[in-house]
């Protein structure tokens, strides 16, 4: 019976203190607007009953020497910043129903010291391994810069049978280009002839900009010369075009004659010089702006291009002997017109370089790229067999096309001439993308207009057939360099002998 009234006692102190816990809810909760909500009382701060009332419910889970300790218990102020008050190691949770903190997970997670280990195993080692790789690159680019430099002083300096300063100072451009343009050897000037010019020259105005720096006329010893500054973003164009232009047997009367190179300081900065002749006209895309043309004229433009493109893509073999040079960026802005109205090639830092007897195909190391409205359907596609140096070839042709449209654009033909366009101005913007031109030249299969007007005249009718010759999609079908050229020389032999006739 004892044990029965000991029962019946707790359970009637429980019920009643339950009974007092619902009237103080009902009493705090009808006092204000506020709700109340019984929770769960865990932790410091609460009575033996367990249970608190507030306005919400909160579990605090906090990480303590590899633990989780999870408190529990209600919140009357402050609401806003204790339940977003959380840290690294402490989390708070905040929830508004009667004892929604009771039967609650921790979302705090012990680390696993083992794991954690095998972490710092891989991570530590690979992050020191990147670094360190980063360190080397980084080392390894220095020294090849510097290696660089060295190697063109040591070219500058080396003087073994090369005039002294006060000797190119008593010579004209002129006597200097023929008493080493004929020793055999056919490329430029000595090493230190070339850096004693660059640094006597003056520079006069700047005659044209783009993409790889400026042009300036200067003036040496009395002479125009033309001297090209490149950016130093364009380094490499600077460095493979001199490098082209020291090769042996280059000089042609149809390649931009070449003078000197060298890396100067002015103004506190390195700047990067490429000193040529100096040819008023400008480029042949200026000169079709400002000059129209008969058909003679016409044909003599079109045959000097192609004689300076047979020259470059023929490989002279012998002691002294050039290799095959494929151009990669033909357009008008890169063909200088000469006083006796016949062109010349410039801007070769995009040339590929290829010779038989040795076997091997020298690309460069430029990250620069061709003009996209001249690009050929190949490299437009990029289907371009890049190991086959016929392939950069019959690019060049495809350019040569575009040329000769821009020069026959602007011949008059029965006292009609049409304004200067560049090529495919009709379908693409002025400064077409590569998928602009792919589209039109890949896809669309697109090419120049020829008007019919061209098949009165027989200059124009022959260059007409070979543009369409040269626009062939397949590459193989195009014309060669050396094709174009005897069908040109036979033309002008023509035009000569019907001449000497009347």
């Amino acid at each position: 019976m004892n044990f029965l009234q000991h029962f019946l006692y707790f359970f009637r102190k429980k019920m009643l203190q339950n009974h007092i816990w619902a009237f103080s809810l009902a009493i705090v909760t009808s006092a204000s607007d506020s709700k109340y909500w019984f929770c769960d009382c865990h932790g410091h701060g609460c009575n033996a009953l367990d249970h608190c009332i507030g306005k919400t419910c909160f579990v605090v889970d906090t990480l303590e020497s590899q633990q989780v300790h999870t408190v529990r218990g209600c919140y009357n102020t402050s609401l806003l910043e204790r339940c977003s008050a959380n840290t690294g190691n402490s989390i708070t949770r905040c929830c508004y129903s009667n004892f929604c903190n009771k039967n609650t997970t921790s979302i705090l997670t012990v680390p696993n010291s083992s794991e954690h280990n095998i972490i710092l195993i891989i991570v530590l080692p690979s992050i020191l391994f990147l670094l360190l790789l980063c360190l080397f690159t980084f080392l390894i680019w220095k020294m090849s810069q510097r290696s660089r430099k060295k190697s063109l002083a040591k070219l500058y300096e080396f003087d073994v049978d090369f005039p002294k300063a006060s000797i190119v100072g008593d010579s004209t451009l002129g006597e200097l280009i023929d008493d080493y343009g004929t020793t055999g050897s056919g490329s430029g000037l000595p090493f230190l002839v070339q850096r004693t010019v660059a640094r006597q020259i003056t520079l006069v105005e700047c005659v044209g900009k783009g993409r790889y720096g400026e042009v300036w006329r200067g003036f040496w010893q009395g002479e125009n010369v033309a001297v090209k500054i490149f950016s130093s973003r364009d380094e490499q164009s600077w460095f493979r075009e001199t490098e082209i232009y020291n090769t042996v047997l280059l000089r042609h009367e149809n390649i931009l004659g070449f003078i000197a190179s060298d890396m100067t300081s002015r103004n506190s900065s390195t700047q990067l010089w490429l000193i040529t002749h100096y040819h008023d006209n400008g480029s042949l895309y200026d000169y079709l702006q400002r000059n129209t043309l008969d058909s003679e004229s016409c044909l003599q433009l079109a045959f000097s291009i192609i004689c300076g493109l047979v020259h470059l893509h023929v490989e002279i073999f012998g002691t002294h002997g050039k290799p095959a040079i494929a151009h990669r960026d033909l357009k008008s802005r890169n063909i200088l017109v000469k006083a006796n109205k016949q062109c010349c090639i410039a801007d070769l830092g995009l040339a590929v370089m290829h010779s038989q007897s040795s076997n091997y195909l020298d690309i460069g190391n430029n990250p620069r790229v061709g003009t996209k409205r001249y690009m050929a359907p190949e490299v437009l596609d990029e289907t371009i067999r890049t190991d086959s140096f016929e392939s950069y070839k019959q690019t060049d042709l495809w350019a040569y096309g575009l040329v000769l449209w821009e020069i026959c654009r602007r011949t008059v033909i029965n006292g009609m001439v049409e304004e200067y366009k560049p090529p495919f101005f009709d379908v693409v913007p002025h400064d077409p993308s590569f998928e602009d031109m792919k589209k039109v030249v890949c896809i669309d299969q697109q090419r120049p207009s020829t008007p019919n007007t061209r098949s009165l005249d027989t200059i124009l009718s022959t260059l007409s057939k070979i543009m369409r010759e040269s626009w062939y999609q397949s590459p193989s079908a195009r014309l060669t360099a050396l094709r174009i050229k005897k069908t040109l020389n036979k033309l002008q032999n023509s035009l000569n002998i019907t001449k000497q006739e009347c």
